[in-house]
């Protein structure tokens, strides 16, 4: 019983290693998918997080972003002066303020989301209808793994 088990434990850290890798390729791969411009990946990634999340304080999209707070600032900072972020008092608290994208930045996040999911869509119509169907279902694992 105990041999099971550690052949269990085995593939799952090969599992793992080999998943990680390559989350990790494909990630960077869809994110080279995005429009050329001007916008950092940092920038980007904030930007879809208030998209995503809605409306956040400084403090809550660090938090998301997992970064630190005055690392933030920087980044808003230059979302604000592109117009793609915009600060409104905080409702209840007068010393925050809440972030949230504007019109533009909606504009500029959709761009974005659509030239990632045109190139995906290219390379699984490349695939088999059985290779769809079983990256369909990796991604249901993947989301409840995300969740844990």
């Amino acid at each position: 019983m105990t041999e099971r088990v550690m052949t269990t434990e085995r593939t799952a850290e090969s599992l793992a290693k080999t998943l990680r890798e390559a989350i990790i390729r494909f990630s960077r791969r869809v994110r080279q998918a995005r429009p050329v411009g001007d916008l950092t990946f940092s920038q980007l990634s904030a930007l879809t997080s208030l998209q995503l999340h809605g409306a956040l304080t400084p403090r809550e999209l660090a938090d998301v972003e997992r970064v630190q707070p005055p690392t933030m600032t920087k980044i808003v900072g230059k979302l604000e002066d592109r117009g793609l972020v915009a600060r409104t008092p905080h409702p209840t608290d007068g010393r925050q303020v809440i972030l949230a994208a504007t019109d533009q930045g909606r504009e500029v996040y959709a761009v974005h989301e659509n030239a990632r999911n045109e190139w995906l869509a290219v390379q699984l119509d490349q695939l088999t209808p059985e290779e769809r169907d079983t990256l369909a279902r990796a991604a249901e694992i993947l989301q409840r793994v995300a969740r844990a």
